[in-house]
C-alpha cells in the first residue's frame, strides 16, 4: 500500500485514515544518538544493509538504524516513536521470504541482534530463556550439550534468529513429528508500541488464565509487540535416527506415498519432498554429485526416523520400505553414517538458494493436508501450463507444505508483472478449496498480503484489524504489512 505525502513532510497510511506518520529530523537524530551511542546508525551503508531481506529482489531504506541492547532502551525508543508518530519495523537476522522486515514505510529499522544471550537452560524443568537474537541453531546446539532437543529447525537455522522464528512461527523438516515453534514457546516478555513492557503468559506448561496473549504475538510478523525475552519448553534429544532417500518415477507418485506412511502407523521425524529439478538444481549449486539421480527419477522423498531405541527404528524403516512397494520407487538409499546424514540433508536444505540462482523467482509456501498433496501438485503444474511458467516444487510433504519457486524463465515483464499475480491467485484459491491456506511458514508480510482474502473473509481480517488497533492505535509498528487496508 502506497502512502501519500503532505506539504509538512508527514505522510498518511489508509489503514489509519486519521493518523499521520512523521519523517525522521535532525531533532530525533540528536535524540537517539543520544541514548544509543554508536548503536545509532544513518550513513548509506547500514541503511541499505537493513533495507532488505531474502525476499525476492526487494530494498527499502529506512531513516535510521538503531541497535538497542537492553529491555529498557527498546521501550524508551518504542515511548518516544510512539509519542512522536514515527514509524518502527522490527528486524531480526532479516533471512525472511515474504517481506515481514521490509521497512516499507522508512523510519526505524529496529535490529535486535545486540539481544544474542542465552539466558538460562533450565535442566530440571526442560526450559530455555533466550533472547531474540540468538541464531536459532546456536540456541539448538546449546540445549543438545544438555541431552535437551528444541525441534523447530527452519533451512536458515544456521542464520536465522530465534525471535524470527516466533514472529514468523516458523517450522522447519522435524515439525511433522515435532510441531512448530507455536508448540514450544511457554512465555514472552514483550514491549508494547507505546513502550510499555509486558510478560504475555507464565512459564507453565498449563495455563487456562485468561485470552492467550503469547499465541497471539506468534506470528504476528513484528506487527503487534516488540519481543526482547522468550521461554521455550524443550523435550529430550533424540540419540538415534535412520535417513533415507527415496526415488520415484512418478512425483505424483511420491506425494501420495507421504499419506500412505502415515496411514500405516509411522510417524517419520522428516518427510521431505524434492522434485527432479530441485535435487539437480542443488547437485549443481554445490558441486555435489554423491547422489545418483536417473533419468527417469521425478521427484525424491527424504525420510528420517528419530528415537531411543534402534531397534525400534528398524522396525519403523521395514514398515515404510513395505508402504513404498505399493510405489513407483527405484533403488533406496539409506545413509550408512553420520557424514552421509549430514550431506543429505545440507542437500535439501540448500535446495531454496540453488533454485533462486536458477533465475529471477517468486516462492510460494503452500500448505495443505497431506492427503491432498497429489492434488495441490496438479494444481500447481496445470495452472504452470496455462500461464507459461515454470515451476520447481519442494517442501516438507509430512505436514502438507509445498514451497513453489516459480521461475521467470522466458516470461515477460508484463507476463510477470501483470499476469503471474493472477496464476497466483488461481492457486491459492485451489489451496484454499483443498481445506489449506496460503502461508505454511514464510508468513504473509508485503508480499502475500494482496492474497490474504483469499484465506479469511471481511469479518475475519475486521477481527485481525481490530486486534491491532488495541495493540498499537497509532499504527506505528510495522506499518503496511499482512493486511491490503
Amino acid at each position: 500500500m502506497i502512502p501519500f505525502f503532505n506539504f509538512i513532510g508527514t505522510f498518511y497510511f489508509p489503514f489509519y485514515s486519521n493518523f499521520m506518520f512523521k519523517k525522521i529530523d535532525s531533532s530525533d537524530i540528536t535524540f537517539f544518538k543520544s541514548l544509543m551511542g554508536d548503536r545509532c546508525f544513518i550513513d548509506k551503508e547500514n541503511l541499505e544493509k537493513y533495507g532488505h531481506d531474502e525476499t525476492e529482489d526487494l530494498v527499502y531504506l529506512p531513516e535510521i538504524v538503531l541497535k538497542p541492547q537492553t529491555v529498557e532502551e527498546v521501550s524508551t525508543i518504542m515511548r518516544y516513536a510512539f509519542e512522536n508518530s514515527i514509524v518502527v519495523t522490527p528486524s531480526g537476522a532479516r533471512t525472511g521470504l515474504s517481506g515481514g522486515s521490509l521497512p516499507i514505510q522508512k523510519g526505524i529499522a529496529l535490529s535486535m541482534e545486540k539481544f544474542n544471550k542465552i539466558i538460562n537452560i533450565d535442566e530440571d524443568n526442560h526450559q530455555v530463556v533466550t533472547e531474540p537474537g540468538v541464531i536459532t541453531q546456536e540456541l539448538q546446539d546449546a540445549v543438545k550439550a544438555k541431552g535437551l532437543f528444541y525441534p523447530p529447525d527452519p533451512a536458515s537455522k544456521g542464520s536465522c534468529f530465534i525471535g524470527g522464528n516466533v514472529s514468523e512461527n516458523s517450522g522447519g523438516p522435524k515439525a511433522v513429528k515435532y510441531g512448530v515453534t507455536k508448540d514450544y514457546v511457554l512465555n514472552l516478555e514483550v514491549v508494547l508500541p507505546n513502550g510499555e513492557i509486558i510478560w504475555t503468559g507464565a512459564n507453565v506448561l498449563k495455563n487456562a488464565t485468561g485470552y492467550n496473549l503469547t499465541q497471539l504475538i506468534i506470528g504476528s510478523e513484528g506487527t503487534l509487540a516488540i519481543i526482547t525475552k522468550i521461554v521455550l519448553r524443550l523435550i529430550p534429544h533424540p540419540t538415534l535416527d535412520l535417513l533415507m532417500l527415496v526415488p520415484f518415477f512418478d512425483a505424483k507418485k511420491a506425494c501420495e506415498a507421504v499419506a500412505a506412511i502415515f496411514k500405516a502407523g509411522i510417524t517419520p521425524s522428516g518427510l521431505e519432498f524434492m522434485e527432479r529439478d530441485a535435487l539437480i538444481f542443488t547437485q549443481k549449486f554445490m558441486n555435489d554429485t554423491s547422489v545418483k539421480i536417473d533419468e527417469k527419477h521425478q521427484a525424491h522423498l527424504l525420510i528420517e526416523v528419530d528415537g531411543f531405541d534402534n531397534e525400534v527404528l528398524m522396525k519403523e524403516c521395514e514398515k515404510i520400505m513395505l508402504v513404498l512397494d505399493e510405489f513407483q520407487t527405484d533403488e533406496v538409499l539409506f545413509a550408512e553414517d553420520q557424514a552421509q546424514k549430514d550431506n543429505l540433508w545440507k542437500l535439501r536444505r540448500k535446495v531454496g538458494e540453488a533454485v533462486k540462482s536458477q533465475s529471477i523467482y517468486k516462492e510460494e509456501d503452500t500448505v495443505v493436508p497431506r492427503f491432498e498433496l497429489p492434488k495441490l501438485l496438479d494444481h500447481v503444474k496445470r495452472i504452470g501450463a496455462n500461464y507459461g511458467f515454470k515451476s520447481v516444487c519442494y517442501g516438507h510433504a509430512g505436514d502438507g507444505n509445498l514451497h513453489i519457486n516459480i521461475l521467470k524463465g522466458e516470461l515477460s515483464d508484463d507476463q510477470w508483472d501483470n499476469e503471474l499475480p493472477k496464476a497466483i491467485r488461481e492457486l491459492f484459491t485451489e489451496v484454499v478449496k483443498l481445506g489449506g491456506t496460503i502461508s505454511g511458514e514464510h508468513g504473509i508480510g508485503l508480499v502475500q498480503k494482496q492474497y490474504i482474502d483469499i484465506a479469511f473473509n471481511e469479518t475475519g481480517l475486521n477481527l485481525m484489524r481490530e486486534i491491532k488497533k488495541v495493540f498499537d492505535p497509532k499504527g506505528i509498528l510495522n506499518p503496511g504489512k499482512i493486511f491490503e487496508n
